[in-house]
């Protein structure tokens, strides 16, 4: 699935079947649900899972435990615009989704 097909399945009201739960987390953001997205983010415990986690902890405000999960996904704690990130974490799940 390319980034623009993603994107378009937000049209739908469910995630599209075979998305990884890090990836499935992402989509429920989208969708403006954040408690959906953190347990989809919860039930992935690699990095993928934990940078999605610590995505969703930074937005909604909570930089401790931000910090914290992006430790635990071996990533650099970002900074800035919600929009960029979300991009950079969906273009490197997605390959992960079915190519």
């Amino acid at each position: 699935m390319k980034i623009d097909e993603f994107r378009e399945s937000l049209k739908n009201s469910n995630p599209p079947a075979g998305l990884s739960p890090a990836l499935e987390g992402l989509w429920w953001d989208a969708k403006g649900d954040w408690t959906k997205a953190h347990e989809s983010a919860q039930r992935d415990e690699a990095p993928d899972g934990s940078w999605v986690h610590a995505y969703l902890h930074r937005k909604e405000g909570d930089l401790s435990n931000a910090k914290y999960w992006y430790l635990r996904a071996d990533r650099p704690a970002a900074y800035g615009d919600f929009e960029k990130e979300w991009q950079a974490i969906a273009m490197w799940l997605l390959p992960v989704a079915g190519e």
